[in-house]
């Protein structure tokens, strides 16, 4: 399409030529809320907070200015308040058409992530993004390119609207058929046992062995439950760390935040695996789904935030732990919660799947249509 539309060729301009660049207004965390009229875009990936003002019109391209997602790229589709380490990005010409810039400035998101510098909070330089060179074709050309790569933004976003609307239902249902029972409560320590994980570090992970479930795996890249373990370590080191058998669960017992504290994965797989430091292990004879989902509901959270302490590391004493009560219907009934919200789990990860894949074909394309050569 391209060739035959430009049979010359595309020219590359200086970005910084055919754009305006800031950044925002300071907002101190203290005037921002959780539930608001207006998110706030800072340096992170997500709204920082909300408030009842804002500083900038919707359908805005921003960058995360600084942070660990600084060069992360965005477009903010309702008005917001773009903080101090926000960029926000305009066209200046008549010549270069907003989503256009968008698509392509979100395909040099990574080369832009590169160029983060600063030993303390990384934070990116705005000229390495002015110095940017981005093909100019026809307006008509540019509307062309955006018809198509839209196309596959809206379904992601569509995509994932459902998603959190599917786990908002989840949330729903998990609470109801779990914690509004009014079935018998029982401590954690009286139904099993807490064993506390330690020596496992990443540099021990080798390519085949025995099967390892590290903490940090359990909050960056495992679902609820698992049947293969992501690594391995030695059959040497695995004789000296903690054993997960079948049914067991891993609670991961350091956070960065009281709310990701004790987040758990149910091992699920035919043969024991280990586990090391900063988890715990739950061994115990009830429904392990079960147990799992109980440890997603708002009461567990709630006790839990009892126990937590630290600051900037948040961490979880076993002998606390086990004073959490989880509400206990006979097995039978554990069984039919967890096939229930099993539905729920396995339509949103099905979801989540297809949204991926998409991301990669919208990635693909991007490249293809952006690249003039």
């Amino acid at each position: 399409m391209i060739k035959r539309l430009c049979p010359k060729g595309v020219e590359s301009v200086k970005l910084g030529d055919y754009i305006i660049l800031y950044t925002g207004e300071q907002l101190n965390k203290a005037n921002m809320f959780k539930i608001g009229s207006y998110p706030v875009i800072n340096g992170g990936v997500s709204a920082s907070g909300f408030v009842e003002a804002y500083n900038e019109q919707a359908n805005t391209i921003t960058i995360s200015q600084g942070g660990a997602s600084a060069g992360y790229v965005n477009f903010i589709k309702v008005p917001f308040w773009a903080g101090a380490h926000c960029f926000v990005i305009k066209p200046n010409s008549d010549n270069l058409n907003k989503r256009f810039l968008y698509h392509y400035i979100k395909g040099q998101e990574f080369f832009i992530q590169q160029c983060q510098q600063g030993a303390g909070i990384p934070s990116v330089n705005s000229d390495k993004i002015k110095k940017l060179l981005i093909p100019l074709p026809p307006l008509s050309i540019q509307q062309e390119i955006v018809s198509v790569l839209d196309s596959f933004t809206t379904l992601i976003d569509k995509m994932k609207k459902e998603v959190e609307m599917r786990k908002k239902q989840m949330e729903c249902y998990r609470e109801r058929l779990i914690c509004q029972q009014n079935y018998p409560l029982k401590a954690i320590g009286e139904i099993g046992t807490l064993v506390r994980g330690s020596g496992l570090q990443k540099k021990d992970f080798i390519d085949s062995g025995v099967g390892c479930i590290h903490y940090g795996q359990i909050y960056t890249r495992l679902n609820s439950c698992c049947h293969k373990t992501l690594t391995y370590v030695s059959a040497s080191l695995a004789e000296k760390l903690t054993k997960v058998h079948p049914g067991n669960l891993v609670i991961a017992c350091t956070s960065e935040n009281v709310e990701d504290l004790c987040k758990s994965v149910v091992w699920l797989g035919d043969e024991d695996v280990v586990t090391g430091g900063h988890a715990c292990v739950f061994r115990h004879k009830e429904n392990p789904k079960y147990i799992s989902y109980y440890f997603q509901t708002a009461d567990f959270a709630f006790q839990k935030a009892q126990y937590a302490y630290g600051a900037k590391v948040v961490d979880i004493r076993i002998e606390k732990l086990s004073l959490i009560k989880v509400p206990l219907p006979p097995l039978s009934k554990q069984r039919e919660i967890a096939l229930t919200l099993d539905i729920f789990e396995e339509y949103i990860q099905r979801l989540e799947k297809l949204i991926s894949l998409r991301q990669k074909q919208y990635e693909y394309y991007r490249e293809k249509l952006l690249t003039f050569e």
